[in-house]
C-alpha cells in the first residue's frame, strides 16, 4: 500500500512550469538527520543558484568550505551508495537527494552540507521532495540543454545489463531479480521521469536489503546509522519492518530511484529510455560514463 502522499502529489500538480526552462528554488530550505553509514548528524541546506550553475555540493563544516560539482568526475566510490569526493574530502550517499532534484526538474542548486554524509531520513527521496516543494520551484529564463540520444548505448557485466535507446523523454524500465528470496523474486516497472510521477510513485520508496547480506557490514560497523526507520529489511523471506512496505513492488521502485540519482551525475541533460536489469550503484556509474561518452560524441 502506498505511503500517504496526496498532499505532495497535489502540490506537485499545481507547479505549472515550462519544462523547457531551467529551474531552481525560490528560497533556501534545510533538512537534518543522520547518515546511514557514518551515523553522523548533518544539516543539508538546498540553496537557489543561477542558471547554468548545475548542482553543487559544499562541505560547510570544513575549512574554506570546499565545493564540488555533482558529476561523474567526482565519483570516488560505490559501496552500497554513491560517494563523491575531491582532494581531501568526500560526501557520502548522494543518490537520494540527487534523484529528488532530478525527478522534480531542478537544474541549479547549491547543496550545503554540515557533515560527511547526506542524511538518510526514512531511506527514500520523499523528505527531499517535500523540502524542494517547501523551497518552491521557480522557472529561470535560460532554456534547458537536452540532448536526444541518437544511438543505443549498452553496458553488461555478468547478469547485470543496462541499455539506453533513443526516446522523446527520459524514462526507466527496471527488472529486479532475487530468485533466492521468496518475497522479492522478480519485479519489473517502467517509469517516466517527471515531477508528477516521481513525487507520487518513486520518491516514497525506501532503500531495502536482505538481512543476511548486510549482517557482515553491521557486525564490522560499516553501517552505523541503519535501522527499521530508514530501510526495508527482509529477514528469512519476511519484511520485518512493523509498518510493512509502501508498495507491493517498493523494491524495484527504489532501484529506479537510485538509478535516477546516479544518472543525474551525467553533466549534460538528456532524453532516452533506459533499460536496466539487476544494476546497482557501481554498474549505474560505469554505464553513465559510457552513456556520457556517447552523448559527447553525438554533440560534436
Amino acid at each position: 500500500m502506498a505511503v500517504p502522499c496526496t498532499a505532495v502529489a497535489e502540490q506537485t500538480e499545481k507547479v505549472s512550469l515550462d519544462s523547457s526552462k531551467q529551474k531552481t528554488l525560490k528560497k533556501s530550505v534545510s533538512i537534518s538527520g543522520i547518515g546511514l553509514f557514518t551515523a553522523e548528524s548533518a544539516v543539508l541546506t538546498i540553496h537557489p543558484a543561477p542558471s547554468g550553475t548545475g548542482l553543487l555540493f559544499q562541505r560547510s563544516d570544513l575549512p574554506d568550505k570546499p565545493i564540488l560539482e555533482a558529476d561523474l568526475d567526482h565519483v570516488v566510490g560505490t559501496p552500497r551508495c554513491t560517494i563523491l569526493g575531491k582532494k581531501n574530502f568526500t560526501i557520502h550517499t548522494v543518490e537520494h537527494v540527487l534523484a529528488a532534484l532530478r525527478g522534480m526538474g531542478i537544474d541549479n542548486a547549491l547543496l550545503e552540507l554540515s557533515g560527511p554524509e547526506i542524511p538518510i531520513m526514512d531511506g527514500s527521496a520523499m523528505p527531499f521532495v517535500e523540502a524542494i516543494l517547501e523551497g518552491e520551484i521557480t522557472q529561470q529564463e535560460e532554456e534547458k540543454d537536452i540532448h536526444f540520444l541518437r544511438n543505443p548505448v549498452t553496458w553488461s557485466q555478468g547478469d547485470v545489463h543496462l541499455v539506453a535507446i533513443p526516446a522523446d523523454e527520459l524514462s526507466i524500465s527496471y527488472t529486479l531479480h532475487f530468485p533466492q528470496c521468496k518475497i522479492l523474486r522478480s519485479q519489473y516497472l517502467q517509469a517516466p521521469v517527471n515531477p508528477a510521477h516521481f513525487s507520487k510513485e518513486i520518491a516514497p520508496c525506501r532503500t531495502f536489503c536482505l538481512y543476511e547480506e548486510i549482517a557482515p557490514f553491521l557486525e564490522s560497523g560499516l553501517i552505523k546509522g541503519g535501522g527499521l526507520d530508514n530501510a526495508v529489511i527482509i529477514k528469512n523471506d519476511i519484511v520485518i519492518n512493523p509498518d510493512g512496505i509502501r508498495f507491493s513492488d517498493e523494491m524495484v521502485r527504489h532501484k529506479i530511484l537510485d538509478l535516477i540519482g546516479d544518472l543525474s551525475l551525467i553533466p549534460d541533460g538528456f532524453a532516452a529510455h533506459i533499460l536496466a536489469v539487476r544494476s546497482g550503484h557501481a554498474s549505474n556509474i560505469a554505464f553513465a560514463r559510457e552513456l556520457y561518452n556517447q552523448i559527447k560524441k553525438e554533440k560534436t
